[in-house]
């Protein structure tokens, strides 16, 4: 069974820069995508960064691109994935999630069928 740790969630103020970390284990895919979505308090989930293995380029959304990274590390055994976000605005406060999915996957909900317990991200004006 994949187990997904999520790690990173602070309050901050605005302009200033956050990194989440998630490490999964017991992806059992060849080939998988893993992904960053977030969860603002009563709206609906969204991707933020997407990356694949075997690699290929990663994906971001509209909101956060330029000043974001997503960043790979690992095997299937154990993938660690870190999301590194600069310039926090109030509009990334949200819960950030951590998924799996088997194969070549965007930054749409489906297909992803594990996911962390979340980490929680607070940008204050």
């Amino acid at each position: 069974r994949v187990q997904l740790v999520e790690s990173g969630g602070d309050s901050v103020q605005t302009g200033r820069s956050l990194r989440l970390s998630c490490t999964a284990s017991g992806i059992v895919y060849n080939i998988f995508t893993m992904a960053w979505f977030r969860q603002p308090a009563g709206k609906e989930r969204e991707g933020v960064a997407v990356v694949y293995s075997p690699r290929r380029p990663p994906l971001y959304a509209d909101s956060v691109q330029g000043r974001s990274t997503i960043a790979q590390n690992g095997t299937e055994k154990m993938m660690t994935i870190t999301l590194h976000m600069d310039n926090l605005r109030p509009e990334d406060t949200a819960m950030y999630y951590c998924a799996v999915a088997p194969g070549y996957r965007n930054l749409g909900t489906f297909g992803y069928n594990y996911w962390g317990q979340g980490t929680q991200v607070t940008v204050s004006s």
